[in-house]
């Protein structure tokens, strides 16, 4: 079965078609940059440009980079503030005549690494780190989604969110060198395992390309593993976020 998944971020919204069952790309991935201002009009603009691109009929899965509750969002994270209470789903199937799911862009990928990447099988408390422009957070308890837990926005001594200090954004912007930043990283999830003692981190997003940087650096004693579904965890997990669509359009056809 193939579901059409769109990731929408900060910089840029990307979309494929997916085979659920495999996880695969059957399509090149089509990226357009996020507008700026990055306001729901304008985004959902790009959404429905995605959507023509693949010529697409049915159920679309889409990623966001907020808290999102029942399909509306509850924060904006790096987009525009007007998108805090905007009942995205609707949105965009108002602007594609495409039915929506939408989920947190972090859930996504996560959904994406335990079904097909480092987290199969894998039971416990799992969190799935995205380390970017902010830190994203997949929760999973034998393998089941606990939605929506932005472990990035713990605050920081300072009062601010920790993924200020520790995501891989910030060691661009300080310039530092993999080793120096992966100090702040471990202080972070020194915290997280203190607060909530998981079974296993997979750590994902762009700085996990360069692990073997920071890996001696990180002194925690929980098991790391290094995501596997890379650039695509977004749009397969989005996808993913889909398949219940087409479920109640199944169920509907049989009553």
């Amino acid at each position: 079965m193939e579901i059409l998944g769109i990731d929408i971020g900060g910089s840029g919204i990307k979309g494929a078609k997916v085979n659920i069952e495999t996880g695969e790309l059957t399509t090149e991935r089509f990226r357009i940059p996020t507008p700026d201002p990055s306001k729901p009009a304008a985004v959902a603009d790009v959404v429905k440009e995605i959507v023509k691109h693949f010529e697409w009929k049915g159920p679309v899965g889409c990623g966001f980079p907020t808290v999102i509750d029942k399909g509306i969002a509850r924060g904006h994270s790096n987009m525009d503030p007007e998108w805090v209470g905007v009942h995205i789903e609707e949105l965009f199937r108002k602007k594609t005549g495409q039915p929506f799911k939408v989920i947190n862009d972090a859930d996504a990928a996560g959904l994406a690494e335990m079904s097909f990447g480092a987290g199969i099988d894998k039971k416990g408390l799992v969190f799935v780190l995205t380390l970017g422009t902010g830190i994203g957070s997949g929760v999973f308890l034998d393998g089941k989604l606990i939605p929506n837990f932005e472990l990035g926005r713990l605050l920081h001594t300072n009062g601010k969110p920790i993924e200020y200090y520790a995501a891989d954004s910030a060691r661009q912007r300080k310039e530092l060198s993999y080793k120096k930043w992966g100090k702040r990283l471990d202080v972070f999830l020194h915290h997280i395992i203190r607060l909530f003692s998981p079974d296993l981190i997979i750590l994902g997003g762009g700085a996990s390309k360069k692990y073997h940087k920071f890996e001696d650096i990180l002194t925690i004693d929980v098991p790391i593993l290094v995501a596997e579904t890379r650039n695509e965890a977004g749009i397969i997990g989005a996808a993913m976020a889909g398949v219940g669509l087409v479920m109640s359009d199944d169920e509907a056809a049989q009553q």
